[in-house]
């Protein structure tokens, strides 16, 4: 019995012991891959606890996740013979899970060595070689990264398909320190330069912004005095079409009043024609002569009572009608001059 029990417990012993060295557990983000004797299995295991047979079989776990590998202090010949170190270069890849048996078969699990790190340093130097300091260290520096994406990309394209890399970092490379002090004094004198061209430039932006208000404000003036004079125009014209209108108007009112006028005489002269007729005037004559206190008969007028000038060597049967008229009027006349004498004289006498 105690035999029996004995050999349960080795028994046990052996089979944990199995098992211990027969699980084992892939993490999420990676594939197992097995070899049986050396030799690579096709069936790779994903993320979880498997069973393997121990001693016999091994694996390796195959990240196939973004990774980023570094590649360190890797050295760096330039054409002009100054050696140069890169102090870290990064490296971002990623595998794609139906790729890895056969990476790995071709590469081993190992692969990054030999198709990332050996690949940076032989492109690097290849850069390196074929061109100086001055643009390794600055002129270039800004496309290395550029160029070593490419380079390995194109690479991998051909001997491991199903393998990308996403970017590649590199920091500033270390130089001798003479140099790097050399190179210290002639940013500072770049930095120099720079200034003083980006004051030139404020300078001469400045002083185009002086012009560009010169002409601007010269522009405004003379607008200014267009506009006024344009204004000035304006208003003379007015003026003149004012005066124009108001000579119109006035001309027109002294037309009509012309018009009226003559019109007036007209109609006068036509309504004397109509009322003087030989009727009308011997009437006149009666009444004025009805009027006089004296009456003088005979052939020969008075001289007082004819106009010299007028009637000179004519007798009062040579007269015409109207020269009569006229006659008899400045009789009467004369008749109210004397009695206006004579009513002076009786105011005189009676005083």
């Amino acid at each position: 019995m105690a035999h029996t029990a004995a050999v349960i417990v080795v028994l046990t012993g052996i089979v944990g012991f199995l098992l211990y060295f027969s699980i084992h557990k892939i993490e999420e983000g990676h594939l197992a891959v097995y070899y049986r004797g050396g030799a690579l299995l096709t069936s790779p295991n994903g993320p979880g606890y498997h069973i393997m047979l121990p001693f016999i079989t091994t694996y390796r776990s195959v990240q196939t996740t973004l990774q980023t590998d570094e590649v360190k202090n890797v050295p760096c010949g330039t054409s002009g013979g100054v050696m140069i170190y890169f102090d870290r270069i990064e490296v971002v890849n990623m595998l794609v899970p139906s790729a890895v048996v056969e990476i790995v078969k071709n590469y081993t699990a190992d692969y990054d060595k030999t198709l990332i790190f050996n690949k940076i340093h032989h492109e690097l130097n290849q850069f390196c070689s074929i061109h100086t300091l001055q643009e390794v260290y600055i002129d270039l520096f800004d496309i290395i990264d550029e160029n070593l994406k490419t380079a390995l990309q194109k690479d991998l394209n051909v001997m491991a398909p199903g393998l990308t890399v996403q970017a590649v970092r590199v920091t500033k490379p270390k130089i001798p320190e003479a140099i790097r002090r050399n190179f210290e004094l002639m940013e500072a004198e770049k930095t120099r330069l720079l200034i003083t061209t980006q004051t030139q430039k404020v300078v001469e932006k400045e002083a185009e912004t002086e012009r560009k208000k010169a002409i601007i404000e010269a522009q405004k003036a003379a607008q200014v005095a267009e506009i006024r004079f344009k204004q000035k125009v304006m208003e003379k014209e007015t003026e003149k079409k004012i005066s124009e209108i108001e000579d119109s108007a006035f001309l027109a009112r002294e037309k009509a009043k012309a018009d009226a006028e003559f019109y007036t005489a007209e109609k006068f002269a036509e309504a004397n024609r109509v009322k003087l007729t030989p009727e009308y005037l011997e009437l006149t004559k009666y009444q004025a002569i009805a009027g006089n206190s004296k009456i003088y008969f005979g052939q020969d007028i008075p001289p007082m009572f004819v106009d010299n000038s007028a009637s000179c060597g004519k007798t009062r049967a040579e007269l015409d009608f109207s020269e009569q008229l006229g006659l008899l009027g400045q009789a009467v006349k004369t008749r109210k001059a004397a009695q206006g004498r004579t009513r002076h004289s009786r105011d005189d006498s009676g005083q």
